[in-house]
Parts: C-alpha cells; structure tokens; sequence
C-alpha cells in the first residue's frame, strides 16, 4: 500500500523537482498526486512502498535542513549587500496595494468586533 511521503501544496516548484530527483537518484520508487482543479485534494508524493517510508523521509529531512540553511544564508548575505527587500521599499514600490491590505485588515476586525459593542450597549 503506499504512503505519503511529502505533501507538495505550498512548495515551490524548484523545491518539488528537487525532492523527485532525490527520490529518483536514491532509488525510491514513487508517484504523485495533484491538487486537483478545485485544489481540494491532496498534491503530494507518495511512494510505493510501505517498507522504503523511513529512508525516504531521512533522505528528505536531510535536503530539508541543508535547503534551510542555504536559504537562510542567501537572505542574510542579500541583506549585508542590501538587496532584500524591506516593507519601506514594497511601500515605495506598491503603495496602493499596501493601503488596501491595511484597509482590509481594519474591515475584518471592525467586522469581528462589531457584534461586542452592540451587546454592550443592548
């Protein structure tokens, strides 16, 4: 029976490749599954057998940790050369989506506070 060994909704395809080609060079045999057109059902993939779980996901965890750190060093190193990117330069660059998203958010909670004033007051 097969098992899921790595969800694949929120991933990046170049994180999603990776991981197959890993799969693929260590041996494991496997197949994946979409989200489907609504995106209600499960992107992942799963491997065929039961009995490989425990070596694939090491191999996984192992691809993980090494991506973290590699990620983490390129925002630092974009930050000491100050390419990353701060709220002040998305402000600069899209002030209007910036607004609307504070518009929004003040809709929402004005919404879901709106019920306690009037009991208070009732």
């Amino acid at each position: 029976m097969a098992v899921l060994v790595f969800r694949l909704n929120g991933v990046s395809e170049q994180e999603a490749d990776e991981v197959r080609e890993l799969l693929s060079t260590e041996g494991f045999e496997f197949y994946e599954t979409s989200a489907g057109r609504w995106h209600i059902s499960v992107a992942a993939i799963w491997l065929v057998q039961d009995d490989d779980y425990a070596a694939a996901r090491e191999c996984i965890d192992r691809y993980q940790q090494q991506r973290q750190t590699e990620q983490r060093e390129a925002i630092q190193r974009a930050r000491e050369e100050g390419r990353a990117s701060s709220w002040k330069d998305r402000w600069r660059d899209e002030p209007a989506t910036l607004i609307l998203v504070w518009i929004g958010l003040a809709v929402v909670v004005a919404i879901s506070i709106w019920p306690f004033f009037n009991w208070i007051k009732g």
